[in-house]
């Protein structure tokens, strides 16, 4: 999805099917701590800042759209809290936003206080917390598939979900852990970046490799 400009905040939510006032206000007050703060701290490219509501509302809303009420969330180093935080201003989700550095943590405790969002931040790395056996595991520009699925699988429930934002290297990702990994794995084109993906991944395991 490209035009000759930013996308609007109106767009945006025209293109998510329309979104109610209290939500709008919430996202636009997001946006606005967002653009404050990378002054002080690298939260996201600073490029990206010229289309926020594309290139980071409109990105994490897609995950939104896969939670349902009362679903519990893992968001694997959350950063500015994308698509986690979004996730929780948008839906009944229970979001844990799970941040090792900890200036961004205190980020993402100042948005969700300023914001209204219900979330738990977790300024603390991955692989030392705690399983969460979240219903939906999600990262945005975290790491690469051979590098993420572990921390994944960690912290997501049995019948759960991983809902991935990847770039257009996601298939040649796939290929290298089809040989170490089981999964059901469903695509859908990004929202945001045509050559962008959604990847829905359920039933993850680990193979037997001899």
């Amino acid at each position: 999805m490209t035009d000759n400009g930013p996308l609007s905040p109106q767009a945006c939510a025209d293109i998510l099917g329309g979104l109610s006032a209290q939500t709008m206000e919430r996202l636009e007050t997001y946006v606005r701590l967002l653009t404050k703060w990378q002054k002080a701290i690298n939260l996201v490219g600073p490029k990206t800042l010229a289309d926020p509501w594309r290139r980071h509302i409109l990105d994490s809303a897609q995950v939104a759209a896969i939670c349902g009420s009362d679903t519990s969330v893992a968001d694997l180093g959350s950063g500015a809290g994308l698509p986690g935080l979004i996730v929780a201003l948008m839906t009944d989700a229970q979001v844990t936003l799970i941040e090792s550095d900890q200036r961004k943590a205190t980020f993402l405790r100042e948005a969700a206080r300023e914001t209204g969002a219900t979330v738990n931040v977790q300024n603390a790395r991955i692989e030392d917390i705690s399983p969460i056996a979240a219903d939906i595991v999600t990262a945005r520009a975290l790491a690469p598939l051979p590098k993420l699925l572990p921390w994944v699988a960690r912290h997501l429930k049995k019948d759960g979900k991983a809902v991935l934002l990847k770039g257009s290297e996601a298939e040649q990702e796939l290929t290298l852990v089809a040989k170490n990994w089981t999964m059901d794995i469903k695509r859908r084109e990004s929202l945001s970046e045509p050559s962008a993906t959604v990847l829905i991944l359920s039933n993850l395991a680990p193979r037997d490799v001899c």
